[in-house]
């Protein structure tokens, strides 16, 4: 083991996600439904700063933080204490998470925070484990973490965290149209398994869009974003609709309600265009919150701590 001393506080950040493509399929016995999606980690970040304490603790700020739970039901907590259980150690940790992900949002932001304190706390303990080992706790927190650690573009199959990087070219511009109320994912399950029952074949990786991200082609991609949960999402929040149609108005390449929702996403030909179209959906008032960000990214990444010199996760939106 290192004789070095182990670091006093230790900084990472972590991605929030798009679901370019997300195909659903009928549930499974365990009530989980098969997936298969694409994601990419884009640059709105969630930072967990992890210092030692002799328990465990979490403290919030940033987008959104009066609505982000601090008692024993948050993710990164958790995760916390799944390592120190897995390793066998004792020591407590003081998390403190700067919010840059939306709440409720469909984009991750709870997950990219277990991740970034998975990565955090490893260091920290210098508890030494690999990413794949991590990978493999990260998926017993939920289905999403394992990408948040991954970032980038990758196709989720299972229950999305049985990951495979994707090849994707190039740099893409996003406008996230962001909702005060959030939308409860198993509510959306619930209302897409009324709508349509579910489909009865394995849900498979969208080919078109693969191509399109392979070819670095944003036309294609725009073309090809699509979500089996949006219509569900509509359901539950037929204000969205709205939201969708004044991004296609306004020219995007593609609009696509992310995840379970309710954040609207929509693709940009630039970084000037994506501005635009956040203009646009101010004006309109179709958004209580407007933000842009680029894709794709690294996943969790070590800013401050031993492990500080690998690069960064992206900048903020």
């Amino acid at each position: 083991m290192s004789q070095r001393p182990a670091p006093r506080e230790v900084v990472v950040r972590a991605p929030g996600k798009i679901n370019l493509a997300l195909a659903v399929g009928r549930p499974m016995p365990d009530g989980y439904h098969p997936l298969a999606t694409v994601f990419q980690a884009v640059s709105l970040l969630e930072e967990v700063t992890a210092t030692a304490a002799d328990g465990f603790a979490l403290t919030v700020e940033g987008l959104q933080a009066d609505r982000v739970p601090t008692d024993g039901s948050n993710l990164a907590l958790r995760a916390a204490r799944r390592l120190a259980e897995h390793v066998g150690i004792a020591d407590g940790v003081h998390l403190h998470v700067r919010k840059g992900v939306p709440v409720a949002g469909g984009m991750a932001g709870g997950s990219a925070d277990a991740a970034a304190a998975l990565l955090a706390c490893d260091t920290l303990w210098r508890t030494g484990l690999a990413r794949e080992e991590l990978a493999e706790l990260a998926a017993t927190l939920g289905a999403d973490v394992p990408f948040a650690l991954l970032g980038h573009t990758a196709v989720g199959r299972g229950r999305g965290d049985l990951l495979t990087p994707a090849l994707s070219r190039g740099e893409y511009h996003w406008t996230l149209a962001l909702q005060d109320q959030g939308l409860s994912t198993p509510e959306v399950y619930r209302m897409f398994d009324e709508l349509l029952g579910g489909l009865d074949v394995e849900p498979v990786p969208d080919r078109a869009l693969l191509q399109a991200l392979s070819s670095g082609d944003p036309e294609a991609v725009g073309l090809a974003l699509g979500n089996d949960l949006q219509p569900a999402a509509l359901e539950l929040a037929p204000h969205l609709a709205e939201t969708l149609a004044v991004a296609e108005d306004a020219g995007a390449l593609g609009v696509v309600v992310s995840g379970s929702g309710p954040t609207v996403a929509a693709l940009g030909r630039s970084r000037q265009h994506a501005v635009a179209i956040a203009a646009a959906l101010t004006a309109a008032g179709v958004a209580d919150g407007v933000l842009t960000a680029t894709g794709p990214v690294p996943g969790a990444r070590v800013v401050v701590g031993e492990r500080a010199g690998q690069p960064r996760s992206g900048d903020r939106g």
